[in-house]
């Protein structure tokens, strides 16, 4: 069977206090299922946090909306580390994540009346799609972007995760890396920028998205997505996470559903970007359990592919999805998605 990549699963962001994140998130961007909260030990992920075993706390939430999660990391043990230097728009690595939303002038207007920071103007484009970034009051930077795709009605104004804009040094190798490893094969858009309004420099910018020709398991929930290199090409960017470890303040990796983790694998070596970290087999995290590996882009960006084994539907009755004996090519029947609400999470944690 071949490899399948199924969609964004989540993005990772490395925070202060998971609990405040989530509850944020959960108010204002109807991430409010609680799909689960795990502490543990991350022994796998040595080689980015200088050799020590972390112990650490993470809450993945989604919005049913559509679109892939968060997953709100905190290391317990030790105070994360923010950005030595602000993070310039380019600057190699993950700049900021991509939420979908159907409607950009009711969404601006709200987080206007929150006094969120750096909310910039509404961009409208005839060639790729209306955005406005903004700042979460965590120092993340959020880039709401016009899509009409909808996976379950909800009261959210917005849906997830769609992708994500990376900077990267040389824009052939990223768009090779993406292209080949991860399908990512339709040019939406391609050109030399220079300032407007709401971006100041000269840069190359190229949005990407998949044929997705074969989409299986939460394909349907986690939706088309896009994702936007940004080589500048008026200075000589800086890596965001710099003499910083994974788990540090900021997005810390994009994360993508897939199907076939051993083609993977050989697709990876054969493109000499080979695993960095692989758990082989299964990895449980309390309530879920499934196959992750590390790879890095060009530039060091960590990109996690995660094989989901099992997660829990109602975990007081005992009740989980099992996913290793479903044929890959098929998503999941709506209802049985849907009933992942049964996690939502209704007020404050």
């Amino acid at each position: 069977m071949d490899e399948i990549i199924n969609g964004i699963q989540q993005i990772g962001i490395g925070v202060l206090d998971t609990k405040i994140v989530f509850n944020w998130y959960r108010k204002h961007l109807g991430f409010d299922v609680l799909l689960f909260k795990d502490e543990a030990v991350a022994s796998l992920m040595t080689k980015y946090t200088n050799g020590n075993a972390e112990r650490r706390d993470a809450y993945l939430s989604l919005n049913l909306v559509g679109g892939g999660g968060l997953e709100i990391w905190q290391f317990k043990d030790r105070i994360p580390s923010a950005p030595k230097v602000p993070i310039k728009f380019g600057d190699l690595g993950i700049y900021a994540m991509k939420i979908r939303c159907e409607n950009l002038l009711e969404k601006h207007a709200y987080l206007k009346q929150l006094k969120v920071k750096c909310l910039s103007n509404i961009e409208i484009s005839d060639t790729y799609s209306s955005n406005f970034y903004f700042n979460d009051p965590f120092g993340n930077k959020v880039q709401m972007v016009e899509d009409n795709y909808i996976f379950c009605a909800q009261s959210s104004k917005n849906g997830g995760v769609m992708g994500a804009v990376i900077g990267v040094s040389d824009m052939e190798s990223s768009l090779n890396f993406y292209k080949e490893l991860l399908d990512y094969s339709v040019i939406l858009y391609d050109a030399i920028e220079t300032s407007n309004k709401n971006l100041s420099g000269k840069f190359r910018r190229v949005i990407l998205s998949q044929e997705r020709k074969a989409v299986g398991g939460f394909g349907d929930l986690l939706g088309p997505t896009q994702l936007e290199l940004i080589q500048v090409l008026d200075r000589i960017p800086v890596k965001i996470f710099k003499d910083r470890l994974w788990g540090d303040l900021g997005y810390i990796h994009l994360c993508f559903d897939v199907y076939g983790m051993a083609g993977i694998r050989a697709k990876a070596n054969q493109l000499n970007y080979p695993f960095t970290v692989d758990s082989s087999d299964s990895f449980d995290m309390g309530d879920t359990a499934g196959h992750f590996s590390y790879v890095e882009d060009p530039d060091g960006t960590l990109i996690e592919l995660v094989e989901t084994h099992k997660v829990p539907i109602l975990k007081s009755l005992g009740l989980f999805l099992n996913l290793k004996n479903r044929n890959p090519r098929k998503t999941l029947p709506k209802w049985l998605v849907k009933s992942l609400a049964l996690h939502k999470v209704r007020k404050d944690l």
